[in-house]
């Protein structure tokens, strides 16, 4: 990059003069001053080490970095710690000064963070999500504008992996300039605060097990002896007596001595863990009296961990002996990476999850998570049923006992529903579900038929939770504890629906079917007419032809087109139709902006019943599928007439090849038709989930005005580090009532990102629109 230097003469206007960089002592201020802020990042030119000199200063002048024109001023030098120029640069790359120190503080990041090279195998956090890359760029990024300033933030250009593909924004440049290459939006630059080294277990696997890269010579590798894990660096890989081994240049020990080691490859693991990591020295003696107490722990249950260094916070994935251990074991799948394997111990696999996130443990050692307890459950003992499941009998005779609880009313909203800690509590890539039951049953009761209905034994458990412990207290108080989110995934889980639905995130359509049919086996949501055949399902999914003319589509023209394009007809009205928005993934959208339809119109879409002449209103008796783009009678829709209109409007030339269908109008519906007077078959929006980066969020349509949206979040914010809870939060969002009050050319020229509040969300990230009929819900 170019170095802007000026000739050595003198400082003009307080600026840092002109110098050479081997001049130069960095330092990050420690405390809060009134020149400067903790966690700035400053320089000396003629700075002595106290050390070595007996004329220390109390005071040193600096010069301020993180701004284009230095500033000079004199700081106690108590507040000050030296910085290698290397570590400078990482921090420097941080914007935020109280990050910086935060991130000094942290050393071992920093030493491991200087290991990483181009070439090494990385995990990227990129808003919520973790994605897999190869590092392609170390150093500088280019600037807007020139700036003298000696040491520019060093960044990580990464170009992403396998599914994580296309989850970037640049093809390598950055402002122009290209710094390495790889595919479109396949690349990311990032400070050194978020990226990680892949930990690959070099373990011989399974043709079942995941693939696992070996160590190479020159690797930086963490090795395991007696459980303890040390430090070194690869010398050569070779095979001895059928087994592979890596001989490894030890770091130096307390005494500064080195030396090298021969250790089977199963113990070696690529890159480094936690500092002076030791399974058994790192647990605390827990009261183990108190295990009796713990009988209701099984696997899947959501447990903490005493650590050295505070609290860990997992799900047990695995329940027995080991080999040389006389204690009772757990194999945990840990949410932060904070493990040593995934899931492998000593050659054998336990059970399967990311690299780093697995740890074994004693049984007794495990504690039922307190973060998702109530101030009951923490005193539970095992006849109050510590796994959370009231059995079957009692599971049903608790719904029938249990009074229903209306949805909340636009006038309570603001009263119950909006703040912080409202809604439903995220925890583990929930956000799909949380996203789904507040949609669904906060202010709707469209579907409540599925809380009371007569289900199996095997699942009146199921249907507890979602009644006692989600639904009713949404309802009441406006608030759900993440917790009992937890319960039931860990219940569709043990269900047999999925292995992993306490994990990993899914899509809400996934979840809603699971839930319906296969659990609470309710009645398809949606009968489809198709050439004589009736399909039934509980969601529909938008699909358009390549040729279509939709630029900004409404909701309403969107389900016409695709059902025109498939030839579907609804067999009857659905008390709730889900439809799912054209898109390909969660990530790549058909349309920039989708407009909500806030009434969808379905009495042309149905295959029965009196429907009107779109021409002159009177009964229709022909469609005509060829007129769905004929622009004389609007744009877009289904065009049916009477018979007369159909006659007339067929006379026509360019009409005349058109093919007419009859629709199906039974007995006694001319009478029907006359009594209507016209009415109409409309649907209801009360609900939207929207995706951006894999997080679902909703907007709820609550009541009559324009302005009556809320937006939720269920992990909107996150109180503590690795021991915090996720901050869910609803809010008003009257703005989206302005867009919506807009013509289709206002709302075309509305750039995104200039939206008001999150009326972005809504328009241009909608997944999922959700409607009602009015006539269907359980209470009136």
């Amino acid at each position: 990059m170019k170095n802007n230097r000026r000739k050595p003469n003198k400082k003009p206007d307080g600026g840092a003069p002109p110098m050479t960089m081997s001049a130069i002592q960095y330092f990050i201020v420690t405390e809060a001053l009134e020149s400067c802020n903790a966690g700035c990042l400053c320089y000396s030119l003629d700075y002595q080490d106290g050390s070595k000199h007996t004329g220390y200063p109390t005071k040193l002048q600096v010069f301020l970095l993180g701004v284009h024109r230095q500033a000079c001023c004199e700081i106690d030098a108590r507040c000050l710690k030296e910085l290698s120029k290397d570590k400078a640069g990482l921090l420097q790359a941080l914007s935020d000064d109280s990050e910086k120190l935060r991130w000094f503080k942290d050393e071992n990041a920093l030493r491991i963070a200087l290991t990483l090279s181009e070439g090494s195998e990385v995990v990227v956090e990129e808003g919520r999500e973790k994605l897999l890359g190869i590092i392609r760029y170390i150093g500088n990024l280019p600037q807007l504008m020139e700036t003298t300033e000696p040491l520019p933030g060093v960044f990580f250009g990464v170009e992403l992996q396998g599914d994580d593909k296309a989850k970037g924004y640049t093809d390598g440049s950055w402002l122009g300039q290209t710094l390495f290459s790889c595919d479109k939006n396949s690349g990311l630059f990032v400070p050194f605060s978020k990226v990680r080294r892949r930990f690959s277990e070099s373990v011989p696997q399974s043709s079942s097990a995941p693939e696992t890269q070996q160590p190479v010579p020159g690797d930086r590798v963490t090795y395991c002896i007696e459980d303890h894990c040390l430090y070194g660096m690869v010398v050569n890989v070779h095979q001895k007596d059928g087994t592979c081994f890596v001989l490894i240049s030890t770091d130096s020990d307390a005494s500064g001595k080195t030396s090298e080691i021969e250790v089977p490859v199963q113990f070696v693991v690529k890159g480094e863990l936690p500092c002076g990591w030791n399974l058994e020295s790192k647990l605390i003696d827990v009261d183990t009296s108190a295990v009796d107490q713990k009988c209701g722990l099984d696997v899947n249950s959501l447990v903490e961990v005493s650590l050295a260094a505070g609290n860990a916070y997992g799900i047990i994935r695995w329940i027995g002996n080991l080999p040389g251990r006389r204690h009772v074991m757990a194999g945990l799948e840990l949410e932060e990476d904070m493990g040593l394997s995934d899931g492998t111990f000593k050659n054998m696999c336990l059970f399967r999850c990311p690299p780093g996130r697995a740890l074994f443990v004693k049984f007794s050692s495990c504690h039922p998570d307190a973060r998702f307890l109530s101030d009951g459950d923490k005193n539970m003992t095992p006849k109050d049923d510590v796994a959370g499941e009231l059995s079957d009998r009692e599971g049903q005779r608790s719904i029938a006992k249990m009074e229903p609880i209306p949805p909340i009313s636009a006038d309570q909203v603001h009263k119950v529903l909006i703040g912080r800690m409202k809604g439903i509590q995220g925890h583990h890539n929930s956000c799909y579900i949380d996203a789904a039951l507040f949609s669904l049953f906060s202010c709707s009761s469209v579907l409540d038929s599925m809380l009371f209905k007569s289900t199996p034994p095997q699942d009146g458990a199921i249907q507890t939770t979602l009644l006692h412990d989600i639904v009713t207290p949404l309802r009441s108080e406006g608030f759900v504890e993440g917790g009992h989110v937890m319960k039931l995934r860990q219940q569709l889980q043990k269900h047999g629906c999925s292995n992993s639905f306490t994990t990993d995130e899914k899509d809400p359509e996934e979840f809603l079917t699971v839930i319906m049919h296969h659990i609470l086996a309710l009645d398809p949501l949606l009968k489809l007419s198709a050439g004589g055949e009736v399909q039934e399902s509980y969601c529909y999914q938008i699909f358009l032809e390549q040729n279509h003319k939709l630029v900004l589509p409404t909701v309403q023209q969107l389900l016409e087109h695709s059902f025109h394009s498939a030839g579907l007809k609804l067999a009857e009205v659905p008390p709730c139709l889900i439809l799912q928005m054209p898109r390909f993934g969660k990530k790549f959208k058909m349309f920039e902006k989708i407009i909500p339809s806030l009434e969808l119109d379905i009495t042309n879409l149905l295959s029965e019943g009196p429907q009107q002449c779109i021409l002159c209103g009177k009964l229709a008796q022909e469609e005509c599928l060829d007129c769905f783009e004929e622009p004389v009678f609007g744009c877009t829709g289904c065009k049916i007439f009477c018979s007369t209109c159909s006659a007339q409007v067929h006379c026509h030339p360019q009409r005349r090849s058109h093919q007419t269908a009859a629709l199906n109008i039974p007995k006694g519906y001319m009478e029907q038709a006359a009594a209507n007077n016209g009415s109409r078959d409309i649907m209801e929006l009360f609900a939207v989930l929207c995706i951006e980066t894999s997080h679902y969020v909703s907007f709820l349509k609550y009541g009559p005005d324009s302005k009556d949206w809320i937006f939720f979040d269920s992990m909107a914010d996150r109180s503590g580090g690795t021991d915090g809870f996720n901050i869910p939060e609803v809010r008003a969002c009257p703005e989206v009532g302005v867009y919506l009050d807009m013509s289709p050319a206002e709302l075309a020229n509305q750039v995104p990102r200039n939206m008001s509040g999150v009326a972005k969300r809504l328009f241009c990230d909608a997944y999922m629109y959700l409607y009602q009929s009015t006539r269907m819900g359980l209470y009136h």
